[in-house]
């Protein structure tokens, strides 16, 4: 047995405060009457003995208490109920790049993407989700999980020091996510592509064909700006400073918006364009992920205990229904004052 709201415990402080009132107010009438008269002649005097009060007073504390004990919902025996989660696989692939360094989309591109990425997980309705790094290379930073929390710690590693190797090998992103997927259920698996399409390498005709053939939808987040960013780095000796070409200029970032929409459009997906206030990911979610198919996910069993606040609620009304049989005392006969 347990309580399912322990805390209305401290309301038989009430109750408890409340005895020691009435018991002290009895004491007191008590005490007043030996003033006129000694016990011996109360005893004459009274008419009515103090046994039926006393009983009023008990069963009307003990009706209190049984109420207290039905507000905090005692439950006592159980039935085994088998608990399904159903939802969809979403794997999100996240470019980092140096080029996501970029400060066209504050504080950062990456930074503006995990952010998304984190208030994603705040809308999603029990999905699972997984995470996939790409830059000049792809693995897996976080397999499909329900483990939300996990997700969160694995997300907030991401960083272009993760990956060494230079460039965007979008495909070879595709291809990791799409062979992170479970099963093969269609219309239940999403991937979301976070990148600013630049420095494309690889082979992504046959990643999106790939994608296509298992029924993956691929959602396409392009961002940056297409007129361009400087991208801003850290030096061995901590100072801020751009990346330059070969004569020295500046590189810019350049958002590669057709390649991404192609991507979106072969796979049954959709575009959008990051912008100043978000990366529209919410939108994304409820208006296409979420009306797509769901699947099994999870199953356990649960105990599912029985409410028994019934009982104490009964035996509360019926101490307050003896009460009201109860007078305060009989009048005593006229052998029993004789014999006073």
């Amino acid at each position: 047995m347990y309580f399912e709201k322990l805390y209305y415990i401290h309301l038989l402080w009430i109750v408890i405060a409340l005895a020691l009132f009435l018991f002290y107010r009895a004491r007191k009438r008590r005490s007043m009457l030996e003033q006129f008269a000694s016990r011996e002649m109360l005893d004459k005097l009274l008419t009515r003995s103090e046994s039926g009060r006393l009983i009023k007073i008990f069963l009307f504390l003990l009706g209190l208490t049984f109420l207290v004990l039905a507000l905090m919902e005692p439950k006592w025996g159980y039935t085994w109920e088998e608990m399904k989660r159903e939802g969809r696989d979403i794997i999100v692939a996240v470019d980092v790049s140096r080029s996501m360094l970029a400060q066209d989309i504050a504080p950062s591109r990456l930074e503006r993407a995990k952010r998304a990425i984190l208030d994603l997980m705040q809308i999603m309705q029990g999905d699972r989700i997984g995470l996939v790094a790409f830059a000049g290379s792809a693995f897996v930073q976080c397999p499909l999980t329900l483990d939300y929390g996990a997700a969160k710690m694995f997300l907030s590693e991401l960083d272009p020091s993760l990956i060494p190797k230079g460039g965007t090998q979008i495909g070879e992103a595709i291809i990791k996510s799409v062979n992170a997927f479970e099963g093969n259920e269609r219309n239940t698996r999403a991937l979301i592509l976070i990148t600013d399409g630049e420095n494309l390498q690889g082979d992504l005709d046959n990643a999106i064909k790939m994608a296509k053939e298992k029924g993956i939808k691929i959602f396409c987040i392009g961002i940056g700006t297409p007129s361009g960013s400087p991208i801003q780095i850290t030096d061995e000796k901590g100072r801020k400073t751009y990346i330059t070409d070969r004569s020295g200029n500046q590189v810019l970032s350049k958002l590669n918006e057709e390649t991404l929409q192609k991507i979106a459009l072969e796979t049954g997906g959709a575009y959008a364009q990051a912008v100043a206030s978000g990366l529209e990911l919410d939108a994304i979610y409820t208006k296409r992920i979420a009306n797509m198919d769901t699947k099994e996910l999870d199953s356990s069993k649960k105990k599912h205990y029985e409410h028994r606040f019934q009982w104490p609620l009964c035996a509360a009304f019926f101490c307050f229904f003896l009460q009201s049989l109860v007078s305060e005392g009989q009048k005593k006969t006229a052998k029993e004052g004789e014999a006073a």
